[in-house]
């Protein structure tokens, strides 16, 4: 529901806040008042075409934000996430556009930059505009079959089609990735049998590689440890019989202190250190032979390790993929290999998934045609109903519902839905916007939103003018008509008929005034004896008499 509507410097409005609600609104003002610069600057905030001439003389920029309170589920959520735009249920959503003096614009989302294009999709969602010149929604053929759907209450129907669409699709894709593969495989059958049976023999494990890095690290370290034992121990018994022993060259000591003359008392403490020294040499040169004799690593594991860890390495540069993606990729081209050598049979049964899944879908898109075909009879009686209190009565709606080719196929079913009209006896059906006038048409889908409102996905219907050239009883029946609409949609229209704005449940008038010797465009909302007065000035023109505002009481009391 379009709930404000801000307006500065467009055209001959400086500045304007409007405030809506649910139900019926009436703009009503004598013609030239600028009740078209409104719709026009709502259609800025909606996504329309920006022009230079829409900036208010002598103004830099113009500025139109509208702002709006869709229902929950509405299908503007969806297309906001898809573009990255989060609004939860409860807060308004704002369309704002700022038009330049150039003519350049900028579109924002709740104050986010957006594309205009973004824009005008997330505004096509919220408002549908019926007008003597400009038709969307209804007039959009694509719309049709989703709006028969809704009047007919088919759409558990159309959900079991686009259910059987997509696994349709999904099972050819599967069919078609199986033939590809086959195709491929075949091409590299050589190269791949190669490949598969090198991997198998490497048979690369999950994990492998940090493994294999962690024990190499640890032998390496073993390895360090020995030598270091080694060369400690090398330098307590060295090889070389001309390098003298720490051990030889203790004794030599001790034997030269023993030649010395007695009493040799002073030389004592030096033979009992010299003798200790050799004790703990011994010790040394014992426990150092006890650590390099203890059972350690294997001596050839380091080099088994690294072996392995090379191969895995290589491999993995061969096939341009990191070490732990061998396990995946042994996986795959077996696959492709198993493909190959099976694949006739897992084509065929692809081939019968896909049959099937088409058969389904051919059964679900048959049902769903009938229905629509069903439903559009309804819709045809039912539109014709409303036609001649509308003065259309030599009018006829047709509703086609023509098979497609199977290109044509799709999630909404097999067949194109579209709203055909003849505005006379003996004419041929043809499109709305192509057969019916202006004033025709707003009436035509007048009449067809009195039928479709309740499937309706747009909260928001603007009509302008759909009273246009009419007056009495039709334009009487008009106003019952937008009412009734307004009972579930929020209606906006744009009329000359006092039949019509009686029946509003707003009412703004709009009006061209003179400010500081420009002309200026201000918008009055009425109640009471305003709103009176100004049906009483739609009835009686220029010069309000008392017997106007007695017919504006008379259709301002009329029940609904």
């Amino acid at each position: 529901m379009l709930t404000s509507l801000a307006i500065r410097d467009v055209v001959l409005i400086e500045r304007l806040d409007l405030s809506f609600g649910p139900g019926l609104t009436v703009l009503t003002g004598e013609t030239g008042a600028g009740k078209s610069i409104l719709l026009d600057a709502l259609g800025l905030a909606l996504g329309a075409r920006a022009e230079a001439g829409m900036v208010r003389a002598g103004q830099a920029q113009a500025v139109v934000a509208a702002g709006f309170q869709p229902p929950a589920g509405h299908p503007v959520f969806d297309l906001l996430r898809e573009q990255g735009i989060e609004l939860p249920a409860e807060d308004e959503l704002v369309l704002r556009r700022v038009v330049q003096a150039d003519g350049r614009s900028r579109a924002f989302v709740n104050d986010e930059p957006v594309g205009v294009a973004l824009l005008r999709r997330i505004g096509a969602t919220l408002v549908e505009v019926q007008g003597q010149h400009e038709q969307v929604g209804l007039a959009d053929p694509a719309t049709h079959a989703g709006l028969l759907d809704a009047f007919g209450g088919l759409e558990p129907r159309r959900a079991a089609v686009a259910e059987a669409w997509r696994a349709w699709r999904e099972a050819e894709r599967r069919l078609a990735e199986a033939r590809a593969a086959i195709a491929a495989a075949q091409r590299d059958e050589e190269w791949l049998r190669h490949a598969v049976a090198e991997l198998a023999e490497l048979a690369p494990a999950e994990g492998e590689e940090e493994e294999l890095a962690k024990e190499r690290q640890r032998l390496q370290q073993g390895e360090r440890r020995r030598e270091a034992i080694a060369a400690a121990l090398a330098e307590l018994q060295p090889r070389d019989r001309r390098s003298p022993s720490p051990a030889r060259a203790l004794r030599e000591a001790a034997r030269a202190l023993e030649r010395l003359p007695a009493p040799n008392d002073e030389a004592q403490p030096a033979l009992a250190a010299l003798a200790a020294a050799q004790d703990a040499m011994a010790e040394a040169e014992t426990l150092l032979e006890r650590l390099l004799a203890e059972d350690g690593p294997d001596p050839r594991r380091l080099e088994r390790v690294e072996e392995r860890l090379f191969a895995l390495r290589a491999a993995a540069r061969k096939h341009a993929v990191a070490v732990a993606e061998l396990p995946a990729l042994r996986a795959a081209l077996a696959e492709r290999l198993a493909a190959l050598d099976a694949g006739t049979d897992r084509v065929a049964a692809l081939e019968a998934a896909a049959r099937e899944a088409r058969a389904a879908y051919l059964a679900a898109g048959a049902a769903l045609t009938e229905a629509r075909r069903t439903a559009a009879l309804r819709l045809e009686k039912a539109v014709a109903r409303e036609l001649p209190p509308l003065k259309l009565d030599r009018a006829r709606l047709a509703v086609e519902v023509v098979p497609r080719e199977e290109p044509g196929w799709g999630p909404e079913g097999m067949d194109r839905v579209a709203f055909l009209v003849a505005t006379n006896p003996g004419q041929a059906p043809g499109l709305l916007a192509k057969i019916a006038s202006g004033g025709e048409l707003s009436r035509l889908m007048l009449a067809l939103k009195v039928v479709l409102a309740r499937g309706s996905p747009v909260p928001t219907l603007i009509f302008d003018e759909v009273d246009s050239g009419i007056g009495g009883a039709t334009a009487a029946a008009v106003g019952e008509r937008l009412a009734r609409v307004a009972e579930r949609l929020q209606v906006l229209v744009v009329t000359h008929s006092p039949q019509v704005a009686a029946r509003g449940e707003r009412h703004f008038r709009v009006a061209k005034a003179v400010r500081g010797g420009r002309a200026a465009t201000l918008v009055q909302p009425l109640d009471g004896p305003a709103r009176r007065e100004e049906i009483a000035r739609m009835l009686a023109g220029e010069r309000v008499t008392d017997a106007a505002r007695a017919a504006a009481d008379s259709l301002l009391s009329r029940p609904a």
